[in-house]
């Protein structure tokens, strides 16, 4: 348990909660939408700080990024609790599991350990996964201070709806962000997130102003986030406000796996096919198709020759490419390598 970095003490011993884009107004007792920040007598408290219920070495591609160490494995860290309630989350059993009070469940782990279990198992970086890093801010932002320090590279997997505040407070020690553009409709964030569209977008614009590595992911759900208007959108603002360089990876639903989804069928292929169309017909250099192995849409080509420059199925990767250039051309294919 650790005091929140980002909040107002307010009259009557209430708190606002100034980390996320909900700023959630919490009474003596109470907890935010997220279920881990807790006010006690006037003071607001990460319960989840330390304990993680999540430590895996993951490929990086499993993220998913394709252009931010290519290849490399990855500590992959997360503590319960979530500031959203999506239907579709295939992680629901940790980020759900701290709503109504409940426990705040997992293992004790220290910032200082974490980075020392990566540098032990020589892993380039630490992945901020699996729930929401940005209700974690407190555990994240005191291990990425050391994982900096030594060397690492830190990357979050992020729904995007943190304040302005979090943000700045993390973008010293980011090097990357795989950030969801879940739809473009305020009414799909509302009625099944829980949330709003504008923060991430507004989020996604200042990691990129700012240099941080930013790739762009949206899960593809049949009758709910997989109109033609919507992929143009999306398409239309990766490429005018975070440009033509930047990743996005267009990822096939399962009802199997989805916390109250489990009616609706998977993703059509073509209709995957068809957003990867919309989107290199956009100007993206680089659209990726996800979860469905196999397809030529999971490869890197190069945006100028369409040589193969990395091939991919099942996470084995085979490089192609000549310290990140076009193996044909020369072309720069915007990868980072170290």
């Amino acid at each position: 348990m650790k005091e929140v970095y980002l909040y107002k003490k307010l009259k009557e011993k209430k708190t606002q909660c100034r980390t996320c884009a909900h700023r959630c107004i919490i009474s003596p007792g109470k907890r935010g939408v997220c279920g881990v920040r807790e006010n006690r007598e006037g003071k607001l408290y990460a319960l989840n700080f330390g304990k993680a219920i999540a430590c895996h070495i993951d490929p990086i591609e499993k993220k998913p990024f394709f252009h931010f160490l290519p290849g490399s494995h990855s500590l992959s860290i997360a503590t319960v609790g979530c500031n959203f309630r999506c239907g579709n989350c295939q992680n629901w059993q940790i980020s759900q599991a701290p709503k109504s009070d409940k426990e705040i469940l997992g293992e004790n782990l220290s910032p200082k350990e974490i980075v020392k279990m990566a540098l032990e198992n020589h892993l380039p970086s630490i992945s901020y996964t699996y729930t929401e890093p940005t209700i974690f801010l407190e555990y994240a932002l005191d291990t990425m201070k050391l994982a900096k320090k030594a060397g690492l590279k830190n990357n979050w997997v992020s729904n995007g709806f943190m304040s302005e505040e979090s943000a700045k407070l993390i973008i010293p020690y980011l090097d990357a962000d795989n950030i969801d553009i879940k739809s473009f409709s305020e009414d799909f964030y509302r009625e099944n997130c829980g949330g709003r569209l504008q923060p991430v977008l507004d989020t996604a614009k200042l990691m990129k102003k700012s240099g941080v590595w930013v790739e762009i992911t949206t899960l593809v759900i049949p009758t709910l986030s997989d109109s033609e208007e919507m992929f143009k959108n999306i398409a239309k603002f990766i490429y005018q406000e975070l440009g033509p360089e930047t990743p996005w990876h267009i990822s096939r639903f399962s009802g199997a796996i989805s916390w109250k989804l489990k009616d609706l069928p998977d993703t059509p292929v073509e209709i995957l096919e068809k957003a990867y169309k919309i989107g290199k017909d956009a100007g993206l250099k680089y659209v990726y198709t996800g979860n469905v192995p196999g397809l030529a849409s999971e490869n890197t080509f190069c945006p100028k020759c369409n040589a193969l420059a990395i091939n991919r199925m099942n996470y084995i990767i085979h490089r192609h490419d000549k310290s990140g250039k076009c193996p044909k051309c020369g072309t720069d294919l915007n990868l980072i390598l170290k």
